[in-house]
């Protein structure tokens, strides 16, 4: 199997899609948020000094796979016809799960969309309850779903 993003000299490159056929096009990821319980309990509650942090770091993963061409050097521009993230509060890491679904209808897909929307809730995560926590961790980021277009179905 080769890469894609390289050319036969071995330099990087932007992938040609425009052969490729338009198709619907969805992609899921997902990640975490691991933190200290003093710290899970203050973004329960509420009482983050910053505000809402949940329905901040949702708003910025939506923004964040919509600027993914500007993040990744390669990414193609795409149209997003969709972008869902889920923030889930959960006691037993404790932390927030974090999950992402991004859909469009084009030529090449958009599970880094994806997971660049998880990357950025997390990071907003950490950003407005850091003076809490300096300590929180920020793992298990990866795709989950990815359909349509030539290389088909894939479900982790």
């Amino acid at each position: 199997m080769s890469l894609t993003h390289f050319d036969t000299k071995g330099d990087a490159h932007m992938v040609d899609v425009s052969d490729k056929a338009v198709t619907s096009r969805i992609a899921t990821a997902e990640g975490h948020i691991t933190m200290a319980p003093e710290t899970f309990e203050i973004i329960s509650e509420g009482r983050a000094k910053k505000g809402d942090v949940l329905s901040v770091a949702r708003l910025a993963g939506i923004m964040g796979a919509k600027k993914t061409p500007d993040l990744i050097p390669l990414c193609h521009p795409l149209p997003v016809t969709k972008v869902a993230v889920e923030l889930t509060l959960d006691p037993d890491l404790p932390g927030v799960r974090i999950e992402a679904t991004v859909k469009t209808t084009g030529q090449t897909g958009v599970e880094m969309e994806a997971l660049t929307a998880v990357s950025t809730a997390a990071l907003t995560v950490y950003d407005m309850a850091k003076a809490a926590d300096k300590a929180m961790q920020i793992g298990g980021i990866r795709v989950t779903l990815k359909d349509g277009g030539k290389s088909g179905r894939y479900e982790a």
